[in-house]
């Protein structure tokens, strides 16, 4: 289980990196295109010279140079920066020209770690002295407060990026683990109780079954020369294995002591036993409505039904003091849909204990799929059996 879910969370992180080296490509090219449209369209005003097309290549490598912004955020922006202050050098105004630098600037801080941001403040500082020393421009306080600001904006925009990225991933670092805790505390409590199971029959009915084989064996040898002899070892093993039943009886009671319906007599244990168990739980004053459409049922899927049900019942009046109780089965094409629905508000998700194992080793082994859990209005047991 959890090498399947390492190989999809994998799937999944090589899927989100193809994703995002697209849009990075995607962002780069369309910045190229508008770039170079607007610095060979917009008209230079004096001081400045008219771009050409020296601007444009300017303009459109820089803004080209973000294709590898993720993968190599440090020389993407000392790139950029550096050519901003060739572009002004050139005597061009700096337009949109300062747009990658920018960028360049919230990637490093986004990527996270002290060298990229400490390269890329050190870079975008550089870009800005360049242009306030070679700039045609006034270049006045106020336009180079509004470059400081915008820089300003992008650190902060990666670092908030940044953050939200890290407290996502813990996040889901969590979940996977809390993942993995329950699934290892499910299997070990289904390891435990089948071996427990296993001990305990072998305990009951070990004995039973060599003295009905020896005893057989007897009565096999004998039954012509010695007819009553062989007449009580039938006996015998009619005894003995009454008294085997018993035990397995007993074994069940042990392994189930919160069963209530096992200290009484035996009733219907299939479908037709739903009814029985919903006038149970009527008569402790819970509303319980059953709808039961037409279905066919083998004996071991017809037993798993009546003690899910059951379960669902009983955990319905335990957990819960009111509200209405729903129970349903219906056909579902090859399979048995059966739902026990308990309106109920503030319901938190169940904890891993035998009743729920218990339901979902019976639904497995007819065939059949169970699952639990609070959805809206209510606590709600699903299975999915085999039908016959």
């Amino acid at each position: 289980m959890t090498r399947t879910g390492d190989a999809v969370a994998a799937a999944g992180g090589h899927t989100g990196a193809v994703f995002r080296a697209r849009v990075d490509v995607a962002l780069a090219v369309g910045l190229a295109v508008v770039s170079a449209v607007l610095t060979a369209v917009v008209p230079a005003e004096p001081p400045f010279r008219a771009p050409g097309v020296l601007g444009v290549a300017l303009a459109a490598v820089s803004a080209l140079a973000l294709v590898a912004r993720r993968t190599a955020p440090e020389t993407v922006v000392a790139v950029t920066s550096a050519l901003l202050v060739v572009y002004v050098l050139a005597g061009f105004d700096v337009g949109v020209v300062q747009w990658p630098p920018w960028i360049a600037l919230y990637t490093c801080f986004a990527a996270g770690g002290r060298r990229p941001r400490l390269v890329g403040a050190i870079a975008c500082v550089a870009a800005v002295s360049g242009y306030a020393v070679f700039t045609r421009g006034p270049g006045d306080a106020s336009a180079l407060a509004d470059v400081a600001i915008i820089g300003l904006l992008a650190a902060v925009a990666g670092e908030a990026t940044r953050n939200r990225r890290v407290a996502v991933a813990a996040s889901r670092s969590r979940e996977l683990a809390e993942g993995r805790e329950r699934a290892l505390a499910l299997d070990r409590m289904r390891l435990d109780e089948r071996t427990r199971l296993a001990g305990e029959l072998h305990d009951a009915l070990g004995h039973a079954v060599n003295v009905i084989v020896l005893q057989a064996g007897v009565a096999r040898r004998v039954f012509a020369e010695r007819p009553e002899f062989a007449r009580d070892a039938l006996g015998t093993i009619e005894t003995t294995g009454r008294e085997a039943l018993g035990e397995l009886d007993q074994v069940l009671r042990v392994l189930h002591p919160d069963d209530a319906a096992e200290t009484e007599p035996l009733g219907p244990r299939g479908i037709d036993g739903v009814d029985e168990l919903a006038e149970r739980v009527r008569a402790v004053g819970r509303e319980v409505t059953v709808e039961i459409e037409p279905v066919e049922l083998g004996p071991g899927a017809g037993r798993a039904l009546y003690r899910i049900v059951q379960e669902a019942l009983t955990n319905a009046v335990r957990h819960t003091e009111s509200g209405r109780i729903r129970v349903s089965v219906t056909p579902d094409g090859e399979h048995v849909r059966v739902l026990v629905f308990n309106e109920a508000t503030g319901l938190a998700r169940p904890q891993p204990g035998r009743g729920l194992v218990g339901m979902r080793e019976r639904a497995r082994l007819a065939g059949g799929t169970l699952e639990a859990g609070p959805v809206d209005g209510g606590f709600q047991v699903l299975a999915t059996l085999r039908a016959a």
